[in-house]
């Protein structure tokens, strides 16, 4: 599954790149976030989400890769999510400093495998669309009143 979007922060790239860089700020974004702890080249983080009526607790890996301060990084990372199943993937993240603040590009892939994926790939897209969807709009909240 590959998932394409923009979101304008009212801030600048520079101040952009520092939130997207800060843990604390990802577990406060990303939904269902129980942890995320720096470790060796990334995060170790423990997320639970519904899918349906399939509710999941992931504990996995990210890390950041092919990283250009302050313009773009890849994030990857893979969980398991027990007998749920597993899911893996990643985003292309690339920062544009546009009138009045910044745009942020994204491009995600993911898998999922398990119980999950017998769920039906409309409900799981829909899914996606999502938390991606929450996820920067809580990034743009935490800009505005950083």
């Amino acid at each position: 599954m590959n998932l394409e979007g923009n979101f304008f922060v009212e801030k600048p790239r520079a101040a952009v790149w520092a939130l997207i860089n800060d843990p604390d700020v990802l577990r406060q974004a990303i939904p269902g976030c129980q942890s995320l702890e720096a470790v060796d080249e990334g995060y170790a983080a423990t997320v639970t989400i519904a899918i349906g009526p399939v509710k999941a607790k992931f504990n996995g890996r990210v890390k950041l890769q092919d990283v250009q301060a302050p313009e773009s990084y890849r994030i990857s990372g893979e969980g398991s999510g027990g007998i749920a199943g597993f899911a893996k993937g990643g985003a292309n993240v690339r920062l544009e400093e546009t009138d009045g603040g910044t745009t942020i590009h994204y491009a995600v892939d993911a898998a999922i495998g398990g119980k999950l994926a017998q769920l039906g790939s409309r409900l799981i897209e829909s899914t996606s669309k999502k938390l991606s969807g929450q996820f920067f709009e809580r990034i743009a909240e935490i800009a505005r009143g950083a």
